[in-house]
């Protein structure tokens, strides 16, 4: 679940609990309201964390400069894993 998802799904738990005056007799829309803003709050939280450990477009990648010190010569090398 990504942060505007759960955004989306937190708002809409804050409608439920907040913005509805329809009573059901089969179950309560404030407590579905009230669980869907929890769900929400956590997979934000969860989604945050996972973001900040997330190494953006383009995968992992790793660089090496190697310095060839007799020849005067300097190789870079960058390797790219794929996702």
């Amino acid at each position: 679940m990504g942060v505007a998802t759960s955004l989306v799904i937190f708002a809409v738990g804050a409608i439920l609990r907040f913005a509805t005056t329809v009573t059901s007799s089969d179950f309560n829309l404030h407590t579905v309201g009230v669980i869907l803003m929890i769900v929400g709050a956590v997979g934000f939280f969860v989604s945050l964390a996972f973001w900040a450990s997330w190494g953006g477009f383009g995968g992992w990648h790793r660089s090496r400069t190697i310095y060839n010190e007799p020849r005067g010569t300097v190789v870079d090398e960058t390797h790219r894993t794929p996702y």
